[in-house]
């Protein structure tokens, strides 16, 4: 006997209202992956954006602590109500985790993620951010399997092995089908073409984390600033 899984088309509903979802994806550890995405949400609030911020790293959410959202949580109401942290819808994995890393494997990473984007309700938003899971693992596949009209937003560094361990893995999801943004490079230290955009090198802004009153005040927030303006002007989004 088939079993039918109805959750696939109860997300579709979910994200319907959601006009823009770029997925801020890293391919390496320490890329910056998770600091861009929370400056990202901030930046696209500030400009007037109704916007959402997704934490959809299960082995090692860090937004929560970023942005300093405290003791909030989702209230329950037909499904789960994402709280607002500095004007942006959050939801994280680790509401869920007791703070505490989730070692989760195949089939059972495709039912978690499945099941949070069953249950969260994000009503009208123009722009969700995924920070997306590492890698190109089973956890990143199915995030862009349920939701193939993410926008992929690729972080590096000017290290020249996340370089080329960003190059190898672009590639899988061109294959994929899905669309690609160009690179952004994170802790530039010098000017450089080719990219969508450099965030350069800041050091007064991981001594901000979990302050963002601090981390608007930053260099690092004034880049990202800029690229949020950049993804606005994409007639394609």
């Amino acid at each position: 006997m088939n079993i039918i899984d109805p959750r696939p088309s109860v997300i579709s509903q979910r994200f319907s209202q959601v006009k823009n979802i770029i997925a801020v994806t890293g391919f390496k550890g320490g890329v910056g992956k998770s600091g861009v995405s929370c400056a990202l949400a901030l930046a696209l609030t500030e400009k007037g954006f109704k916007t959402g911020l997704f934490d959809l790293d299960f082995s090692g959410a860090s937004d929560h602590l970023i942005l300093g959202s405290g003791k909030v949580f989702p209230r329950e109401e037909k499904g789960l109500l994402p709280p607002y942290v500095h004007g942006i819808k959050f939801m994280t994995a680790s509401y869920f985790s007791s703070d505490k890393a989730i070692a989760l494997r195949g089939s059972s990473v495709s039912s978690a993620i499945k099941e949070l984007f069953t249950v969260t309700i994000w009503g009208e938003l123009d722009y969700l951010i995924f920070d997306m899971p590492p890698g190109v693992g089973d956890a990143a596949f199915e995030v862009m399997n349920l939701i193939p009209s993410a926008i992929i937003l690729p972080v590096q560094t000017p290290c020249s092995l996340s370089a080329k361990v960003m190059e190898r893995s672009l590639e899988i999801y061109k294959e994929g089908k899905f669309k690609v943004l160009k690179t952004v490079q994170n802790m530039a230290v010098s000017k450089e073409k080719g990219f969508y955009h450099q965030i350069f090198y800041d050091k007064k802004w991981p001594k901000a984390a979990g302050k963002a009153d601090k981390l608007i005040k930053t260099s690092f927030y004034a880049d990202t600033f800029g690229l949020a303006g950049k993804l606005v002007k994409e007639s394609s989004l």
